[in-house]
């Protein structure tokens, strides 16, 4: 398979590069390809505005941005990583999480590569959730936290892992197409001492040696389980489910 790894942490001697490492090294020992794209080393620019955009008299954002991807105007290091992504059998996005989501530069990379025309289209007919330009690959979110599990689980007072990434892996990955594995969840980051630092690794060692054969979040089809106002058809939720669960079949 080709991967792809999206990274982003600043520090070069953080708990991320050694899981990121540990990753390389797990994926190329199993014959993998292994791409990496260090957002922090690239300086990548984390704002969406006009100047990825070629020359243009359209005001409005999302509709310039349409058309700067119809005449193959969109900024060149779009351009790299959008060719990344459309090479890639598997993405993989790689951070800490921060205040309950991904690190601005990210989220600015996010905004960017998937733009109108590549990650999303205006049109009600565009492709949406189980279909679109990446349909075909797999993603993977591999994440550290400085709560530890219990924080983060149904009861925690942040609120489940689950819950947190939903807007990520469903609303970003698989809207685009791409099926979702389940997340690598490393917690405790903060106080995590030599026990801990084992016990990652192997959990990203073992997630990695996996890739190929582990099963998707069976996340709901647009095209299959919604109705034309684009709501889950009736019936097809289990008995008290709600929130964002009623999106997994």
């Amino acid at each position: 398979m080709k991967i792809h790894i999206v990274y982003a942490h600043p520090h070069t001697a953080s708990l991320n590069a050694a899981l990121r490492d540990e990753a390389v090294r797990t994926l190329e020992g199993s014959g993998h390809a292994v791409t990496v794209s260090d957002l922090y080393a690239m300086k990548w620019k984390a704002v969406a505005d006009y100047d990825d955009f070629g020359p243009t008299e359209e005001e409005r954002f999302m509709f310039a941005a349409g058309e700067a991807w119809e005449k193959g105007e969109i900024a060149a290091d779009v351009k790299e990583e959008q060719a990344k992504l459309l090479a890639a059998d598997l993405v993989v996005l790689q951070f800490p999480l921060w205040w309950y989501t991904v690190p601005a530069i990210l989220k600015g990379w996010i905004d960017r590569v998937f733009t109108n025309g590549f990650g999303y289209g205006t049109s009600r007919d565009w492709p949406r959730f189980g279909d679109g330009v990446l349909k075909g690959r797999r993603a993977m979110v591999v994440v550290t936290t400085g709560a530890a599990e219990s924080h983060l689980s149904d009861r925690g007072v942040n609120g489940s892992i689950d819950d947190l990434l939903f807007p990520l892996q469903h609303g970003v990955l698989f809207y685009t197409g791409m099926e979702v594995l389940p997340p690598v969840v490393v917690t405790g980051a903060a106080v995590m001492d030599e026990a801990g630092f084992a016990g990652a690794t192997e959990l990203v060692r073992i997630r990695m040696a996996a890739v190929a054969e582990t099963a998707p979040i069976a996340y709901r089809r647009q095209a299959d389980d919604y109705d034309d106002a684009k709501r889950l058809k009736p019936g097809l939720e289990p008995a008290g489910t709600t929130g964002f669960a009623l999106h997994i079949a």
